[in-house]
């Protein structure tokens, strides 16, 4: 009779504590929704205006990941430089639609030489296979494990120079509505492992989101993925 008592106890308990528990995973999730959302307000803006992305290399990039309102004074305490996303296009070959997001963190001391006190949105293509994989699967440092540059702007910009034909990874800031090239050589970028089990409510990799086919990217995505698929839907060589 002692172990009944004990027992409608300790499930009581657990009856008790479990909408504690799935109360909590929608807030932990809040934050990474807000940077969906975000990021996909900076690639909607950044391709609204005259001089920005060249279509030529948006219609090449494999992927484009977005880290939205870095802040310098965040990075000197946290040592975490942006918190953003990547998206990439569908299919193991990066030829399909976009897809769901992954989250990823931009880190290094080269980024902090770039922005002031401002906050300052970056933006990368992935302009090949290699880079796109790289990242999938661990930290990459930009000039390093991966060649990188600057890019052009100017949505007519010519970019078939050496420097742009060669670089598998091209980066992009934004600050006080000034959009430009930016070199990050130094910096590192690499999967958010705890941000993306916060988004999807469970461990997964982003290799796992990317690649396969049945993620379903999360409501705060669609404006990232809706502006992206209108202005590139598709790879093109």
């Amino acid at each position: 009779m002692r172990g009944m008592k004990s027992l409608v106890v300790t499930m009581t308990g657990v009856l008790a504590f479990g909408p504690c528990l799935s109360a909590k995973r929608p807030s932990e999730a809040k934050a990474e929704q807000e940077r969906l959302q975000n990021s996909g307000k900076v690639m909607q803006e950044i391709l609204h205006v005259p001089d920005d992305i060249p279509q030529e290399l948006l219609d090449k990039a494999r992927c484009v990941v977005v880290m939205p309102s870095v802040l310098k004074a965040a990075l000197v305490v946290g040592g975490s430089y942006g918190r953003g996303t990547m998206v990439c296009r569908g299919g193991k070959d990066f030829r399909g639609p976009w897809g769901a997001p992954a989250m990823y963190a931009l880190e290094g001391g080269s980024v902090g030489l770039q922005i002031g006190g401002e906050a300052t949105d970056f933006v990368f293509l992935l302009m090949n296979d290699r880079a796109a994989t790289s990242l999938l699967h661990s930290k990459v440092r930009l000039g390093a494990d991966v060649s990188a540059a600057a890019g052009p702007k100017g949505r007519s910009a010519s970019a078939d120079t050496d420097a742009y034909m060669r670089a598998e990874i091209l980066s992009y800031s934004r600050a006080r509505g000034v959009f430009a090239g930016v070199s990050l050589e130094g910096s590192t970028l690499r999967p958010d492992g705890e941000a993306n089990r916060k988004l999807y409510g469970k461990s997964t990799t982003a290799a796992e989101i990317i690649t396969e086919p049945d993620t379903i990217a999360p409501s705060a995505a669609n404006d990232l993925i809706g502006a992206l698929q209108v202005s590139s839907p598709q790879l093109k060589h």
